[in-house]
């Protein structure tokens, strides 16, 4: 079983099509083979049951909601993507789940990344996605019910991953392949990719905001709001280059890395001999 957590978005109509292997539809209901589990409140949000005749477009919206009642949640960091998505798939030689065990596994995944918490009913909307062979796709929308923002572990990726070794042995699936240890230069090269990233990095945002002052300076009236504007966007130009030398100096520790492995792997093999 592996796990894979996907970038956040604005919608949930992305993910769900990703999920779905089709584009939404207003007409196709999604019963609750394809629906195979939900957040607990959703019951008390509809009562007569209604949500099980709900299409694709319905659920999408259902998801979103939270983003719409809430237009000035986000995260620390100012942050509204709040869409998270993630799956799991199995082994292509391992047995089919039966719906109940397709529920278990998404409610174990909520549990280890604490979107949802055990017996909490006000917390992030979600919903388990079994539409396609093998696989689960987990949508949920990070602003609670009351506006509060979830911001997920910082270790998700590893809770993640425990998480889909105990389900392998609970219920019998064939394990994934252990991957190497990371070695202390590709550790390194994963940060300095993160800080470097263009879209999530933390120099991407300070950039954006300075980049923005400067906009904001420009538009006000006289020369010295026009010279500080410029020494803002040499600031920000100075912040990208530092961005394309991280990223320039994790790509050379990458490739250290990989030169490496070889010559480790010829030597554990000259030793066997």
């Amino acid at each position: 079983m592996i796990p894979r957590l996907h970038q956040r978005m604005h919608t949930p109509h992305d993910p769900l099509e990703v999920a779905l292997g089709r584009p939404l539809s207003p007409n196709e209901g999604l019963t609750e083979h394809t629906i195979v589990a939900h957040w607990t409140g959703l019951d008390y949000f509809t009562p007569d049951d209604e949500h099980k005749s709900w299409t694709s477009f319905e659920w999408a919206e259902h998801i979103e909601e939270a983003l719409l009642e809430h237009p000035f949640a986000a995260s620390p960091d100012d942050d509204r993507r709040a869409i998270l998505h993630l799956d799991v798939r199995l082994h292509p030689d391992d047995r089919e789940l039966t719906g109940p065990e397709w529920a278990e596994v998404a409610h174990r995944l909520t549990w280890a990344t604490g979107i949802e918490i055990p017996g909490k009913e006000s917390g992030c909307r979600w919903i388990a996605v079994q539409a396609q062979p093998g696989r689960l796709d987990l949508i949920a929308n990070l602003i609670h019910l009351d506006g509060a923002w979830h911001a997920p572990p910082a270790d998700i990726l590893r809770r993640l991953a425990d998480q889909a070794r105990r389900m392998e042995q609970d219920l019998s699936l064939i394990p994934a392949r252990p991957t190497t240890q990371p070695t202390a230069s590709g550790q390194l090269a994963s940060v300095l990719t993160q800080l470097a990233d263009e879209q999530t990095g933390p120099l991407a945002t300070v950039r954006g905001l300075v980049e923005h002052t400067a906009y904001r300076i420009a538009c006000q009236p006289g020369a010295a709001g026009t010279a500080t504007a410029h020494r803002l966007e040499l600031i920000a130009r100075r912040l990208h280059a530092i961005q394309q030398d991280l990223d320039a100096t994790a790509a050379h520790l990458a490739q250290r890395r990989a030169v490496a492995a070889p010559a480790a792997a010829r030597r554990t093999a000259h030793r066997s001999l």
